[in-house]
């Protein structure tokens, strides 16, 4: 998709959650939360991930990270199948891959100071303690806007957009190479959200950073992305660049939720695309394309074929029978 160097790349990822139930306790269904999922990642780039809460947003990072092990799937970072490769394997690796969590409150352990929460994990891989990570942790405190004054206190002191910096400054301990941002502004006041959506686009300047940034605001993703992928109930429904996607929208649902952003001007008017109906669940998911059933443009096929992933432009793919056709 990019002709830079390839970063991560992932291909066909599923990951199904297996619901229990009766007294044993065996399968009787699954929640496809992800459902055949590809992309590429070049080096240095952001790539935004959008969609309606509960498309399988997180699901994709954290799967990514090898946080949960994917049902099936390739994810390759820098040429290796991760995805496969064993915990000692995957061990040597996660130092280059790390994340940002979406709630800042529940990601920090809260009877942990701050210096313990940003150099644990330089003290778990042997790369610094003593006075070496004390010197470290000030050095990661200071280039997120915090002081030396913060590292003894403890979580519960700090505003919710201190503590995403913290989070940031956990996350760069290691020197990683690329970052999962999972929704990291979404609660945070819009002020506070300007600062750290500049903040860490200064530090992907500063250190070659690769970011995959997770969000269901377009406005943050317009601002931080290179290229967007949106997606709807486990599937990528298309992927363009930022000027190529937010200038025209190929995919109905991606579309739909363009007329949705908000204009802050009374005077200009844009016409509504309301879709019917509710998403559908993705313990049981409707067959052939799984935005059928609230499509405007739904054609027999829809119900029957499931549609691929294909270029439709230069580096903009769609997957929609409407307009491959």
């Amino acid at each position: 998709m990019s002709a830079t160097e390839t970063l991560l790349e992932v291909k066909d990822l599923e990951k199904h959650f297996p619901i229990l139930g009766g007294v044993l306790g065996r399968t009787v269904g699954y929640v496809y939360a992800v459902d055949g999922v590809s992309f590429k990642i070049s080096r240095g780039e952001t790539m935004g991930l959008v969609g309606e809460s509960g498309c399988g947003k997180t699901t994709v990072g954290r799967c990514i990270l090898r946080l949960i092990d994917p049902t099936a799937g390739e994810i390759r970072f820098e040429g290796i199948d991760i995805a496969k490769i064993e915990d000692k394997q995957m061990a040597k690796l996660r130092p280059k891959m790390q994340i940002v969590f979406q709630d800042p409150y529940a990601s920090l352990n809260p009877r942990m100071t701050i210096k313990d929460i940003v150099g644990e994990p330089m003290l778990v891989n042997g790369i610094a303690r003593g006075l070496e990570l004390r010197r470290r942790v000030l050095e990661l405190l200071l280039t997120v806007g915090l002081t030396e004054d913060h590292m003894n206190r403890f979580p519960h002191e700090f505003s919710g957009g201190q503590r995403q910096r913290i989070g940031v400054a956990r996350a760069l301990s290691l020197n990683p190479e690329f970052i999962v941002l999972d929704e990291p502004t979404s609660s945070l006041d819009v002020s506070v959200q300007a600062q750290m959506l500049n903040m860490l686009q200064d530090l992907q300047k500063k250190l070659a950073l690769t970011y995959l940034f997770i969000s269901h605001n377009l406005s943050v993703i317009k601002h931080m992305s290179d290229r967007i992928a949106v997606m709807y109930l486990g599937k990528i429904v298309e992927i363009a660049s930022k000027a190529e996607l937010f200038r025209s929208q190929l995919h109905p649902y991606t579309q739909a939720l363009f007329a949705a952003i908000p204009i802050p001007d009374p005077e200009i008017s844009r016409e509504r695309i309301v879709l019917g109906g509710d998403v559908p669940s993705p313990v049981n998911p409707p067959s052939g394309c799984r935005f059928h059933p609230r499509c405007l443009k739904m054609t027999p096929i829809c119900k029957e074929e499931e549609p691929r992933l294909i270029e439709i432009k230069n580096d903009h793919y769609v997957a929609c029978h409407s307009v491959a056709a």
